[in-house]
Order: C-alpha cells, then sequence, then structure tokens
C-alpha cells in the first residue's frame, strides 16, 4: 500500500520522490506534524499515496511524538532494517536522461531469468530505491546508442 519516510529534511525528500519518480503531491489527513503524501495514480483515491513523508518539526516534535512515537535522528539516516524499495517503472531512457540532467549515476542491474533491468538510486535520507524496467527496454535503448 505504501512506505513511510520520517525525515529532518521534508523538502529534499519531497522534491526526490516528485522529480526524480513522478510522484505527484496530494491530500493528506491533518495530522499534528510536518508531512506530505506522494501518489501514484489519481490524488483523490487514498490507495495511490504510495510514498508517506512524515516531517520533524523541530521547534515542537510533540505531535509526532505522541501521535508515533519517538526516534532518534541518529536512527533516521540508511534504510536500517528496509533495505529498499522498490517500483515497477517504463521509460528507461527518460529516466536515464532525468537521473544524468540531476548527476546522479544509478547502480544498473540484470535481473537473471525474469526479464529485467534495475536502477538503484539514493533518496536524500539514504534510503536505497529501486526501480525496475522490462529487460526489452534496455534492449531498445542498447541498440539505440550502438546502432545494433
Amino acid at each position: 500500500n505504501h512506505f513511510s519516510i520520517r525525515t529532518l529534511d521534508l523538502g529534499a525528500t519531497k522534491d526526490f520522490y516528485v522529480s526524480i519518480l513522478g510522484l505527484d503531491v496530494g491530500p493528506r489527513p491533518e495530522f499534528p506534524f510536518p508531512g506530505y503524501w506522494l501518489y501514484q495514480g489519481p490524488t483523490d483515491v487514498y490507495a495511490n499515496a504510495a510514498v508517506h513523508i512524515i516531517g520533524i518539526d523541530k521547534q515542537d516534535a510533540s505531535g509526532l511524538s505522541n501521535y508515533l512515537g519517538d526516534r532518534a535522528p541518529s536512527e533516521l539516516k540508511g534504510s536500517g532494517a528496509l533495505d529498499h524499495i522498490a517500483f515497477f517503472a517504463t521509460d528507461l531512457q527518460v529516466m536515464l536522461s532525468r537521473l544524468s540532467g540531476l548527476g546522479i549515476e544509478p547502480r544498473r542491474r540484470d535481473v537473471p531469468g525474469l526479464g529485467l533491468h534495475q536502477l538503484f538510486l539514493d533518496d536524500p535520507n539514504g534510503i536505497v530505491v529501486e526501480l525496475n524496467y522490462p529487460f526489452a527496454e534496455k534492449q531498445a535503448l542498447d541498440q539505440l546508442t550502438t546502432g545494433h
């Protein structure tokens, strides 16, 4: 349904998922702490809110503390027990161009036997994001770049 990220840098985290993955900011309940719900699909369907970003109000974290509990800032870096999050994707060439324009070099992998080409990148919190593309897109892109 969704995953949540608790962050000290609300703006950079939102910008990453909106500008790179193309998610849309949409409605979010009136929680007692800052945040965003980012949607994959129509924003009038709450089930499409794939990413919940939980901001920490440095001036008054009591709303978040009372609602979800305390977490030390040192716990907010990296994936912790969460290894990565993954999305199916299309338009590999568009994503590679977007990442190149932003100076981001993804880690690229092919999944044996599944017909997937993967891009791995890190969000501003150090969480690994995996994007899975049909292998045929990689083959088509390779043919464009090599001329074969």
